[in-house]
């Protein structure tokens, strides 16, 4: 296990309420902050053949997998688990729900990352419960974050399990949006060692001296008009990841706000291409991570 700043995961945990303010059916305020630190005009480019999975247009079939009782300390966690078609070993990648909790949008994420290779384990942070609106999903995020301790030991936990399969390679990555995302963040500061972070609109550190605690490349995705989690913080978190050293691979998408790479459908004409070139940019960020790391 390691020891890393018990100030930072807190912080992490602490804003991961606020940024979720502009999550799918809530007010999502305007930024005005300065350019982005990577527009996605420079470079929105997919590679050649390349195409979102029906998972993030609300096309793709139920999910093939299986409930996963990964955490034996809650009996109420209810996983879920898909592998790839080949034998393996593979790497695994967790993923980490949004405010609402474990949903069928999640899963079948996870199916499309079996698609790809991945054993593919969606955690349940709130031991079985879904919200189905702002204020039940408010009302779980607060109770989540109020025991911080409780997020890590269920990762840990995830962790363990993955790297126990015989099917699994050892090398572990974990992915999360809005709350998922902070959590992930978290979770790279003070979980179990892993191999990969990649946060879509999550809350952020700021903080160089907490970030030099990560020892992996970090992935991002953020969205311009994101009133939660707005440029001006993401730029900061670039700034403090260069300045602590840690590699990484972040992007702001101009035209979009918060949430748009998991539900392109509602507004597809606008969220398709940016949600395309972050797909491309998490396959690559993970084969060099995951595979080649």
């Amino acid at each position: 296990m390691k020891h890393r700043s018990g100030r930072a995961i807190t912080f992490a945990l602490a804003v991961a309420l606020a940024a979720c303010g502009g999550e799918r059916g809530s007010e999502n305020g305007s930024s005005e902050a300065e350019p982005s630190v990577a527009p996605p005009s420079a470079g929105m480019g997919a590679a050649a053949g390349d195409s979102l999975p029906a998972a993030l247009l609300g096309t793709a079939p139920p999910p093939r997998g299986e409930t996963s009782n990964y955490y034996a300390a809650d009996p109420g966690a209810a996983g879920y688990l898909v592998t790839p078609e080949s034998p393996g070993p593979h790497p695994a990648v967790i993923l980490i729900h949004e405010w609402d909790g474990l949903n069928d949008r999640v899963r079948q994420v996870a199916d499309a990352l079996a698609d790809e290779g991945y054993v593919a384990l969606a955690v349940d942070l709130y031991s079985g419960r879904t919200g189905s609106n702002r204020e039940e999903n408010m009302a779980l995020v607060t109770e989540a974050r109020a025991n911080p301790d409780a997020l890590i030991a269920n990762l840990n936990a995830a962790v363990e399990f993955l790297r126990a399969r015989d099917d699994v390679s050892g090398r572990v990555g974990t992915m999360g949006w809005c709350f998922g995302g902070g959590v992930a963040l978290s979770y790279a500061l003070g979980g179990e060692e892993h191999d990969a972070t990649a946060i879509f609109y999550g809350s952020l550190v700021t903080d160089p001296d907490s970030l030099a605690a990560l020892d992996h490349e970090i992935y991002g995705t953020f969205a311009e008009q994101d009133g939660g989690i707005p440029p001006s913080q993401v730029e900061a978190f670039v700034a403090a990841l260069r300045e602590a050293g840690v590699a990484n691979d972040v992007h702001i998408y101009d035209a979009v706000d918060h949430g748009f790479w998991l539900w392109v459908e509602e507004d597809p004409g606008v969220r398709a291409a940016p949600a395309l070139d972050a797909w491309t940019r998490l396959k690559a960020y993970l084969e060099r991570t995951l595979r080649q790391g």
